[in-house]
């Protein structure tokens, strides 16, 4: 299993060398920098400010807390290490999405076995759309790296892969207080990519402790009657409650360079950034209509009369009375943006070529339909499904109200993968005796 793993990271590298080129030679042949411009172009320039110690603003009247830095960082190391070579960066991006594989690997031999990770990990090794991805200067690879490694120690956290060796109670207590240390760092880091992962390692938190209230049981276990006593989960209640306290406070004081930085730029105490605001007023307004269409802020130039924080505040004002005044359209354009995250085929207008829609739907809609068969066949581990399924979810609610798109569906495709790789291999090995007989019927 382990040369198998080996195997699939390095066809899961060869394909992302293979995009880097295959893109960067489109571009340059296009006269541009980036596949999908707008976002990428102002991530390269927050990165070409970290790489020259500049400060971290960007456009004019400047926005100072616009963007999370890890993406950026990320991008400022490749500038550090190979200059303004696009290529080499691409290829630097590529090994973050080789290293979303073998963190999905690891969450899927945690979760279930090390054959369901390994098939996750090789389905997202050469999915065309994931392979494409790795190799855009967009954030999407590096959150999906990040927000699976979060996935897989939240999965150790809650008790998945552990195993009993006879350690002392003190000693197991203390490796889970580091573990839930660890769990919310990575949490952090994640948020550092990508702000709208914030909540998750809370509510998994919530439902920890719900879960040892009322069953007092581990993961593993299926039968709801084979709960502990009230004696029993007492002090296994409060370790966990003092676990999530770990966790929540890891995760903040992971966050707490950053708050403090945007005390100083803005003169508020900001955990994520100022930029909710104007995108969730491009999902709720009058011109809202599902697609981002950020034109509006440009035209109206709040900044040029009001601060950053006060031009966040404001728009978030906004949206939230637009909603509460036309909640009929707010409920119309929240199912728009549902259908367009949920979309099998792409939503970007450069991307509405027949072979294209074909492409995305041809990787989209088995893997749904094997999730969800994956998700019937779990649907007894709440857990499992919380750590798999609960990503998607929880981003399909969160851009529902903000704006649609396959784009903010796919860093949360790679735990899914998990789910697929449960109904696939489930199918499999229903149909495996058939095929079987039917060989040995050829052969003879």
């Amino acid at each position: 299993m382990k040369q198998a793993i080996v195997w699939v990271l390095f066809i899961a590298l060869g394909f992302r060398v293979l995009a880097a080129i295959a893109v960067q030679t489109y571009v340059e042949d296009s006269g541009r920098l980036f596949l999908i411009e707008g976002d990428a172009n102002g991530y390269w320039e927050l990165g070409h400010r970290l790489a020259n110690g500049e400060a971290y603003e960007i456009y004019v009247p400047p926005r100072r807390a616009m963007r999370m830095p890890g993406f950026p960082g990320l991008l400022a190391l490749s500038i550090k290490l190979f200059g303004e070579n696009l290529l080499f960066c691409r290829f630097l991006l590529g090994a973050v999405g080789v290293l979303a594989c073998s963190m999905l690997y690891l969450l899927g031999c945690t979760l279930i076995d090390k054959r369901t990770g390994l098939i996750a990990a090789a389905v997202a090794a050469v999915s065309p759309v994931l392979v494409g991805f790795s190799v855009l200067v967009l954030t999407e690879t590096a959150f999906a790296a990040s927000l699976t490694a979060s996935t897989f120690f939240l999965a150790r956290w809650l008790g998945f892969g552990s195993k009993k060796n006879g350690s002392s109670e003190n000693s197991g207590r203390t490796n889970s207080m580091l573990l839930a240390a660890v769990t919310g760092v990575v949490a952090g880091v994640a948020c550092y990519v990508r702000p709208s992962w914030l909540l998750f390692a809370p509510a998994v938190c919530v439902f920890a402790v719900a879960r040892d209230f009322w069953f007092g049981r581990s993961p593993e276990v299926a039968d709801k009657s084979e709960t502990r006593s009230r004696k029993e989960r007492i002090p296994q209640l409060k370790q966990r409650l003092i676990e999530s306290a770990v966790v929540l406070a890891a995760l903040f004081l992971t966050l707490l360079p950053w708050a403090m930085r945007n005390k100083s730029a803005t003169g508020h105490f900001v955990l994520t950034t100022l930029w909710v605001g104007p995108s969730l007023y491009d999902g709720l307004s009058e011109t809202a209509t599902g697609e981002s269409d950020m034109k509006f802020f440009d035209n109206e130039n709040l900044l040029g009369s009001m601060t950053e924080y006060k031009m966040d505040r404001e728009y978030r004002r906004r949206a939230w009375s637009f909603a509460g005044e036309n909640p009929g359209r707010a409920i119309q354009l929240g199912l728009i943006k549902f259908g367009r995250f949920w979309s099998p085929w792409p939503n970007a207008d450069q991307f509405q070529a027949w072979w294209q829609w074909l492409g995305v739907a041809a990787c989209s809609l088995p893997t749904m339909a094997l999730a969800a068969y994956g998700a019937w066949l779990s649907r007894g581990n709440l857990a499992l499904l919380l750590l798999t399924l609960g990503p998607v979810v929880y981003f399909s609610a969160i851009h529902s109200l903000f704006i649609g798109s396959i784009r903010y569906r796919l860093p949360a495709e790679y735990p899914l993968l998990v789910l697929a790789a449960v109904g696939g291999l489930a199918v499999w090995d229903k149909f495996k005796p058939q095929t079987e007989a039917m060989q040995k019927t050829l052969e003879t």
